[in-house]
């Protein structure tokens, strides 16, 4: 169809599409030299459990794949490169009575399209501690909880997940809120989503990689099509942030079963050409490939440590 069409019909570019991730993940991984295709984690249903109570007499809970600063394992700051040294491999929990400094240079965010210079896009407790103070929720439970972004699917369902489930208990919350960043984090917590459901606790994923999320079988998804690492509002903008939380909340509330999305009607800038960038051989020439292989396999490296303390 020729362009005067498309604006006679008011059709958006074909590229002003949700990123194909899992897609676009596998050429590339086979492109720098690991043939092996990641398997992501498919199921064709999902668990649901109602809400059973009033969000407004609810305790909300927060699970993210953010991690602590962690002072003395490399650049972690806004714009770092990839750091594989501050990776976290079991599950942790802070205190949503006091802030907390978590970062997101651990995993494969948009690098290009997002400087992370606001964690209010990744975390969104200040936005859930304005929700209790306007009587939108009950509270905001006792701590949040951070989930591991293991490539073992295994890991997540049989450990991560169970553990995740069994603090959320000891607080005594009523629903979660799961924020994921990168592919996998996307992954992992659809799973965690899952074991949650499936044991009478309902969820809502905050996300951007819409593919991984219903491959994968959230019961709820609220889907922001924003870069990654922006799963809760755009950064510096307040409003942004609140629409967001209250688009999930909303869901929460109103989802009459499982596997049911709803796409947030926010969107990151007017042309949507952001979306050529991630992970785009056609924009990645071959002398950067090799440069990124290499760069690839020293955080791999760099990574081990973190995972021989949580294999011991």
């Amino acid at each position: 169809m020729d362009q005067t069409l498309d604006t006679l019909l008011g059709f958006a570019p074909d590229y002003d599409s949700p990123i194909p991730y899992m897609r676009r993940t596998r050429e590339y991984y086979t492109a720098i030299g690991y043939t092996t295709p990641y398997r992501w984690a498919h199921y064709l249903s999902a668990p649901f459990t109602p809400l059973t109570k009033p969000l407004a007499q609810s305790k909300v809970a927060i699970v993210t794949t953010a991690a602590p600063y962690q002072p003395g394992k490399g650049d972690q700051g806004p714009g770092a490169a990839y750091n594989g040294s501050a990776k976290f491999y079991t599950v942790y929990s802070g205190d949503t009575a006091v802030d907390h400094d978590l970062r997101i240079s651990h995993i494969g965010y948009d690098r290009t399209h997002t400087t992370a210079t606001d964690s209010n896009t990744w975390f969104p407790l200040p936005a859930l501690r304005r929700a209790a103070k306007a009587g939108r929720i009950g509270a905001v439970a006792a701590r949040f909880h951070g989930a591991p972004t293991n490539r073992s699917q295994r890991v997540t369902v049989e450990t991560d997940a169970p553990e995740i489930l069994t603090r959320l208990r000891e607080d005594g919350a009523d629903v979660a809120v799961i924020v994921p960043n990168c592919p996998v984090c996307h992954q992992t917590s659809t799973l965690v989503a899952r074991h949650l459901e499936a044991n009478g606790f309902p969820t809502v994923v905050m996300g951007c990689a819409k593919d991984i999320v219903e491959h994968a079988g959230a019961p709820r998804f609220l889907f922001s099509d924003f870069p990654l690492g922006n799963s809760a509002g755009k950064p510096h903008d307040v409003e942004s942030q609140d629409l967001t939380l209250a688009y999930a909340l909303r869901l929460l509330e109103r989802a009459i079963g499982p596997q049911t999305t709803m796409q947030s009607p926010l969107r990151w800038d007017e042309d949507g050409k952001w979306k050529l960038d991630y992970l785009n051989l056609e924009q990645i020439g071959e002398a950067e490939l090799k440069r990124r292989r290499e760069e690839f396999d020293r955080q791999k490296e760099l990574a081990r440590p973190n995972r021989t303390v949580r294999a011991a």
